[in-house]
C-alpha cells in the first residue's frame, strides 16, 4: 500500500480542514444545543459545492470521483470540527454509494446528482428497527407487490438525517415465506411520500445536532421500479454496504479523537501547577504518548480498510477491524484528553465535554464493537 497521500488527497484533505475551521466549528456548540439549523443545512449545501458529498461517486452522476482514501481524510478533518455535521456527510456519502452500487443507470440518473449537488440535504439509511438492530435479518417491515405498486408498511428507528432527507433507502421483507434473511429487498423512497412519516428528532447524548429520527411506513406506496437490485437480495447488499460505511465511522472517531488530544496538548503548553506548565510532567507526557501512538495505529488501519477497498480487494474484516480499533480508542483518547485538562475539561466553557459525547456512539452505530468482533473473529477462523 502506498502510505503517502497524492496530491488530490492532499489538496481534499486540507480543503476539508479549512473549510471545517473556518466554517463548522463556529456553529458546532450551537448545534449541540438545539440552535444553528439553518447554518448547518447552509453548510451541508456547501460541503456539496465543494464536491463532498459524493467523493467515490463518478463525474457522469455529479460526484468527485476522488476514491475511499480521499473520502476517509476529508471525513476526519470534518469530524475534527464538527461531528453532527461529519455523520451527515458520512452517511449521505454511503446512501450515494449504494445507489451506484446496486440502482439502474435510471436510478442513478435520478438520485446521484441531487444527492452529489445538495438539492438533497442528505440521504437516509433505513435498516434498523426496534427489533432489528445487530440483527438486521430479523427486520418486521413489510412490502407488498400491488398490482404496479409496491406497498410499505412498518418503522424503523435511529434514522439519520431522516427530517431533511430527500430519499431513503428502505430495507423491507418481500417474501414472508423465505427464511430468515433471504426476502429482505430494498426500496428508494424519496422524501414527502404519503404514508411515510417522520417523528421529531430524538433527544441524544451526543451528536445532537444530527437528527436521528424514527420513521413510519404506513400503507406507503411506491412505484415498481423504486426497487433497488434484485428482488429478494436486500440482506446481501446491507451487509455489503455497512462494511463501507464503517470505514465512515471509522475516520470519524479518528478526527474526533484526534481533535481531541490537539486541545488537551495546547492546553497541557498552558497550564501551570507547582510553578511549571503541566506539560513537563512525564506522567502526563506518558498519557498522551500513547494515546497519539493509538490514533496513528487508528489511521493506518483505516487507510489499509480504504486502500482495500478502492483497489476492489476484499475489505471487510480490514474495515471491522479499523473501525473496531479507532472507535474504541478515540474514546480512550476523548477520557484521556479530559483528565489531562482536568476540572475544567469537564466544563462546557471546553469542548472535551461536547467531544467526549460525540465519540460515544462511535462504537455503537453502523455495527457495535462487539459485532465488529463477530466479523472479525469469523473470518480469522472460517478456515478451522
Amino acid at each position: 500500500m502506498q502510505l503517502e497521500l497524492s496530491e488530490e488527497q492532499i489538496m481534499i484533505r486540507d480543503t476539508a480542514a479549512q473549510f471545517a475551521r473556518g466554517e463548522l466549528v463556529a456553529n458546532a456548540e450551537a448545534l449541540d444545543q438545539h440552535r444553528g439549523r439553518e447554518v448547518f443545512l447552509a453548510n451541508l449545501n456547501a460541503l456539496a459545492q465543494l464536491g463532498f458529498m459524493g467523493l467515490n461517486i463518478r463525474q457522469e452522476y455529479g460526484g468527485s470521483e476522488a476514491g475511499v482514501i480521499a473520502f476517509s481524510v476529508a471525513l476526519s478533518e470534518i469530524a475534527a470540527c464538527c461531528a453532527s455535521t461529519a455523520v451527515t456527510m458520512s452517511v449521505t456519502n454511503m446512501v450515494a454509494e449504494v445507489i451506484q452500487a446496486v440502482g439502474s443507470e435510471q436510478q442513478r440518473q435520478k438520485y446521484l446528482p441531487k444527492l452529489c449537488s445538495g438539492e438533497f440535504a442528505a440521504g437516509g439509511f433505513c435498516l434498523t428497527e426496534a427489533g432489528a438492530g445487530s440483527d438486521p435479518a430479523a427486520m418486521r417491515t413489510t412490502a407488498v407487490k400491488d398490482g404496479d405498486s409496491w406497498l410499505l408498511n412498518g418503522s424503523k428507528m435511529f434514522i439519520s438525517s431522516a427530517e431533511y432527507a430527500g430519499v431513503f433507502i428502505v430495507w423491507a421483507v418481500s417474501d414472508s415465506t423465505a427464511a430468515k434473511g433471504k426476502g429482505i429487498s430494498c426500496f428508494l423512497v424519496e422524501g414527502g411520500t404519503e404514508g411515510l412519516r417522520i417523528e421529531p428528532a430524538e433527544d441524544k447524548m451526543g451528536q445532537r445536532g444530527s437528527a436521528t429520527n424514527a420513521v413510519y411506513f404506513d400503507n406507503c406506496r411506491i412505484p415498481a421500479d423504486a426497487l433497488m437490485g434484485a428482488e429478494g437480495q436486500g440482506f446481501k447488499v446491507a451487509v455489503g454496504e455497512l462494511a463501507g460505511g464503517r470505514i465512515g465511522i471509522a475516520s470519524t472517531a479518528l478526527g474526533i479523537g484526534k481533535a481531541a488530544l490537539d486541545y488537551a496538548r495546547n492546553y497541557m503548553g498552558e497550564r501551570e501547577q507547582f510553578g511549571q506548565k503541566i506539560a513537563n510532567f512525564q506522567g502526563l507526557q506518558w498519557m498522551l504518548v500513547e494515546r497519539y501512538t493509538e490514533m496513528e495505529a487508528a489511521r493506518l488501519l483505516i487507510m489499509q480498510a480504504a486502500y482495500n477497498k478502492e483497489q476492489d480487494k476484499p475489505y471487510g474484516t480490514s474495515a471491522s477491524m479499523a473501525k473496531l480499533f479507532a472507535t474504541e480508542k478515540a474514546n480512550d483518547a476523548c477520557y484521556t484528553a479530559l483528565q489531562l485538562m482536568g476540572g475544567a475539561g469537564y466544563m462546557r466553557e471546553y469542548p472535551l465535554e461536547r467531544m467526549s459525547r460525540d465519540v460515544r456512539i462511535t462504537t455503537i452505530y453502523e455495527g457495535t464493537s462487539e459485532i465488529q468482533r463477530v466479523i472479525i473473529a469469523r473470518d480469522l477462523l472460517k478456515a478451522l
